[in-house]
């Protein structure tokens, strides 16, 4: 760690060659996490070296009493779920473009409304359990996965992964919104 917070510091100070070290350093574990949750070696590179860029960006507002490898990690994953996401969100407008020629304007109306009131609760929930649901059920990723990727036991990952389902539960069963949350991981 000491040696972490000195390279940062070089960095800071202007020194890029500190920077080729912590890149060297994280390359590899980072490039994993990311092809897990992208299943496409070409994307999770391309997303690598914008994570990289990212971290470059923001370092000046890094908590240096923070552990970095997290902070570095919760660049990574918030930047693929985002980059997913938008990709997610190309498709399905994609797919609804399709579907729409056969459905009511009624029904395509309440599609988008149950989708923003989904948005809407997802964006309730504390960060943490919020990505590991989205990791969950986006990404498909295993409780080791998302483990691995966060930096946390599973047995955390899996009670987050309740508690977040239990809270949705209770603004769907509060709010009226037609999503059911089932029980099972």
């Amino acid at each position: 760690m000491d040696e972490e917070l000195r390279y940062i510091r070089q960095i800071l100070a202007g020194d890029k060659r500190a920077y080729i070290h912590i890149i060297n350093q994280y390359k590899n574990p980072l490039y994993a996490t990311i092809l897990r949750m992208t299943k496409n070696p070409q994307t999770a590179e391309d997303m690598l070296q914008e994570v990289f860029i990212k971290v470059y960006e923001r370092l000046p507002k890094y908590d240096q009493k923070g552990p970095f490898k997290s902070w570095l990690y919760r660049i990574a994953i918030n930047h693929c779920i985002d980059e997913l996401r938008k990709k997610r969100i190309q498709t399905e407008q994609m797919e609804e473009a399709i579907i729409q020629s056969n459905e009511t304007p009624e029904v395509v109306l309440l599609q988008n409304e149950k989708s923003r009131e989904l948005e809407k609760m997802l964006s309730t929930l504390p960060e943490e359990e919020r990505i590991i649901l989205l990791l969950r059920y986006t990404n498909d990723l295993s409780y080791a996965e998302i483990s691995d990727a966060l930096g946390i036991s599973i047995m955390d990952v899996r009670n987050k992964l309740y508690r977040a389902k239990k809270k949705l539960r209770k603004n769907v069963q509060e709010g009226g919104v037609l999503y059911g949350v089932s029980e099972r991981g």
